[in-house]
Parts: structure tokens; sequence; C-alpha cells
């Protein structure tokens, strides 16, 4: 393109015939980086906010593992200290030559409900409470002849039932309406 003395060509960086001395050249294009810098940023935000909140529901996962984790407290103390009904060993067992017996699971996920019982709050896909048919919101009233009134009662129940035996749970259902439903706990690999 050709220049002409009606309209010389502007140096990079300078303002054509408004630009001062001393001020700093305008930059157009700045704007637009700007602009583009906190659409960035703001999108990142959403995206950090909705995996937080969306974290599979973070409520039901802390209540899941506060009430998991006290449950294996339980377990751990029962382990501690055997029932008297065992008879004591003379010997120490030594780590390596026999295995922990076997520990029975249901394979469910409770808290403690509003009222007496167990709130299920996860139940396991495949596992010995799936099968029985127990569902997320129901709630354990009765282990066998056991009756439970909270988490802590269900964890006692089941650590104290052998793998493989037949048992009957009193379930009240999210509806209301009480069932009682046969399930045989299975065995913690």
């Amino acid at each position: 393109m050709e220049q002409t003395a009606l309209r010389p060509k502007p140096m990079p960086g300078q303002d054509p015939g408004r630009g001062k001395p001393g001020a700093p050249a305008r930059r157009p294009h700045a704007a637009r980086r700007r602009a583009r810098r906190l659409r960035a940023a703001l999108f990142g935000l959403f995206v950090g906010t909705v995996l937080v909140l969306s974290g599979v529901g973070i409520g039901t996962v802390g209540a899941t593992v506060i009430g998991m984790s006290k449950l294996a407290d339980l377990q751990r103390q029962a382990r501690a200290h055997p029932t008297p009904s065992a008879p004591p060993s003379t010997a120490a067992p030594s780590p390596s030559s026999s295995p922990a017996p076997p520990t029975a699971t249901l394979g469910l996920e409770a808290v403690d409900a509003e009222k007496a019982g167990a709130l299920i709050v996860g139940v396991h896909v495949p596992g010995p409470g799936y099968t029985a048919g127990l569902v997320r919101g129901d709630v354990l009233l009765a282990f066998d002849r056991t009756r439970i009134d909270s988490a802590a009662d269900l964890a006692r129940a089941v650590a104290d039932t052998r793998p493989g035996t037949e048992i009957t749970l009193t379930v009240r259902h999210r509806s209301g309406g009480y069932q009682q439903l046969t399930v045989v706990p299975g065995i913690v690999t």
C-alpha cells in the first residue's frame, strides 16, 4: 500500500495523531487478553466448585465415612477384647502360623437412625445385603433376635456372627412398611 501525504502510516505501538509524547501507548488487544484471562479464571472456579460439590454427595460420603470409622473402631475393640465364651489359648499364636478368623459382613454402610435402628446409607453390589433385598434408606431394627438401636449395635451383631449362617433381619422401609428378610453374611476379603 502506498503512503500518501494525507494519511501517513503510524509507527507500530503509537496512536496516529492522538498520542501524547509522555502517555503510554494504547493497546486495544490487551482488553481482549484480560477478558480471556478473566473468563478462564471464572471457568476454572466454576469447574472446581462443581467438582467439589458433586463429589458423589459429599454430605453422604462424610456421614458414611464417619459412620464407618466408628464401626471400624468398634470392630477393632471387639477383636482386642474377645468374648468370654471363647476358651483362652495357652500359647501365643504366631502371626505367620494361623490366619485371622474370617470376619462376617453384610456389605452395608450404616449410620445411626433418627429414632431406633441403623439407617442404611450404602449397599455394596454384589453383596449379602443386596442379595437379601436391602436398599439405601432402609432402617435395620433387629438382627436375628438382637435389637438394633444404633449403627454400633449393628456392627457388634455382625461381628459376633459366623459367616455363612442364615440371619433374619427386621427392616423398616423408607415408605414405612416393615419386612423380615433373610441374609447370609459373607466373608471380608
